[in-house]
């Protein structure tokens, strides 16, 4: 039998300019906008859409992703340490008795995104109305799929969103934080869980069902909350509202009524199809 021990101890920051720190998980959110924007571009060009909705979308994603999830972080996770630094909530630094350093922003969370990006785009077609939100949805929901991979290898690379101890000799030594033995790489995990949910997302619009209004939403919160909930199962709690419920995390609190619509929306998409 093979066993695989990692020892992961990387630098975070990609590159230092002065004072300016750029860390690798910057880069994956970048990466990951600008992929979309291109996905975006071809599902448009594909059904005859103007480019021209495409930047102002943009504007709107960045922001409802930033602002969404960074009030899941505040007010799910971590509203302990927020309350005493406000200053932090909505800018990339951290000021300390060294300055200030460029972070990015670290500490966000995907529920708070799923929402953001919702209340955001719901705002976009209200200016924009060329289609339908739900049509919106539909085509966001394979982009955001495959920035959730990315966004994950960026938590791997800050050694955060870290996984419980293997017990066995498998797994990654996260050494940045002291370890020395090795814990589950619930982010590659994620990562990986993310890119099957793109891949079964971009297929299904490929297909018919690209043509059932709210069917790709209804799949996407249904599959990548689904595996949200289950690697949560291998993750160190990350505190929240869920240690005082017991039974599950906060991020399997948080996901359970998010799949419940997926699956609500799966049916509603079925059944308008049908009439």
């Amino acid at each position: 039998m093979i066993i695989v021990k990692f020892l992961w101890n990387p630098d975070p920051v990609l590159f230092s300019i002065g004072p300016l720190s750029i860390h690798y998980y910057s880069l994956m959110f970048a990466i990951a906008f600008i992929l979309g924007w291109y996905l975006m571009k071809y599902f448009y060009n594909a059904e005859k859409i103007p480019i021209k909705y495409l930047d102002p979308l943009l504007f709107y994603m960045i922001l409802g992703t930033i602002v969404g999830a960074r009030l899941g972080e505040v007010f799910f996770y971590n509203w302990d340490y927020f309350q005493n630094n406000l200053f932090e909530i909505f800018l990339p630094f951290k000021i300390s008795s060294d300055g200030w350093e460029f972070i990015g922003f670290r500490g966000l969370a995907s529920h708070g995104a799923a929402l953001g990006i919702t209340t955001s785009l719901f705002l976009y077609n209200k200016k924009y109305k060329y289609a339908s939100l739900l049509w919106i949805l539909d085509r966001i929901a394979i982009t955001v799929a495959l920035g959730g991979v990315f966004i994950r290898i960026g938590n791997f690379f800050n050694s955060e969103i870290i996984g419980k101890y293997t017990g066995g000799d498998f797994g990654v030594v996260f050494q940045k934080i002291g370890d020395t033995v090795p814990r589950h790489p619930v982010q590659l995990y994620e990562s990986l869980g993310y890119l099957v949910v793109f891949i079964i997302l971009f297929n299904a619009y490929k297909s018919v069902y690209k043509n059932y209004t709210g069917f790709l939403t209804g799949l996407f919160f249904a599959l990548l909350f689904l595996v949200r909930f289950l690697a949560e199962f291998v993750k160190e709690n990350q505190g929240g509202f869920g240690e005082n419920i017991g039974i599950f995390s906060t991020g399997q609190w948080l996901s359970l009524p998010l799949i419940l619509v997926g699956i609500l929306l799966i049916l509603y998409s079925l059944r308008k199809k049908r009439q």
